[in-house]
């Protein structure tokens, strides 16, 4: 039995985290098998790559070279972690995936949504069964970014302005793809939003 491939996608501080962790404790406690991983990373050389694109020494990189390394980090993840997990009937719950790279890179590093789609070819042959987009606002994200604790990467310390592209990429985005992605009101308390969230994957379960 083949698992089922469900993705979150939004900007920063919308709180994905902490849903994706209340989400796999309820399919845990209804007997499901439930793996959580993340992009980048998510495999061994995934996560060494990881490290060189949020690493803030890098900020010099240039866009061609990110959209590069976040596909070759998707091709290892992909490969070493979701379909070994979904070939034995596990749920996977990615925190982001091939939305994230057509939104950063196609539209707000204005690579083309076309060219960042032909860098991941292998990647459209296994797209999610389900995607929640946590719709926050910019203003809001990087006004909770600023009450953050811990370190900031480099993608965390873009402008303003790029920020806002990202959110209206991830709109033009939820509009292509609507019959996968699910749109979830992020500006709401936390909890409401993990409610929704969840209630969106129980639905798809059913």
């Amino acid at each position: 039995m083949k698992g089922l491939f469900i993705t979150f996608e939004g900007g920063e501080c919308s709180g994905k985290t902490t849903i994706i962790e209340e989400l796999k404790s309820t399919l845990e406690n209804k007997g499901y098998e439930v793996l959580v991983t993340r992009e980048p990373g998510g495999s061994f050389i995934a996560e060494q790559i990881r490290k060189v694109l949020l690493d803030k020494e890098n900020v010099g990189m240039s866009s061609e070279c990110e959209a590069l390394l976040y596909a070759a980090s998707r091709i290892e993840h992909l490969k070493k972690t979701i379909l070994p997990a979904l070939e034995k009937g596990t749920i996977v719950i990615s925190d982001r995936y091939l939305d994230s790279s057509l939104v950063y890179q196609g539209y707000a590093r204005d690579l083309g949504v076309d060219n960042v789609l032909k860098l991941n070819m292998y990647a459209l042959n296994y797209m999610p069964d389900l995607t929640i987009f946590i719709d926050v606002k910019p203003e809001v994200a990087l006004k909770r970014l600023s009450l953050r604790q811990g370190k900031v990467d480099r993608l965390d310390s873009e402008s303003f302005s790029f920020h806002q592209m990202v959110y209206d990429a991830y709109l033009e985005i939820a509009k292509m793809y609507k019959e996968r992605i699910k749109v979830v009101d992020g500006n709401k308390s936390l909890e409401e939003v993990t409610k929704n969230a969840i209630n969106l994957v129980l639905e798809r379960l059913q």
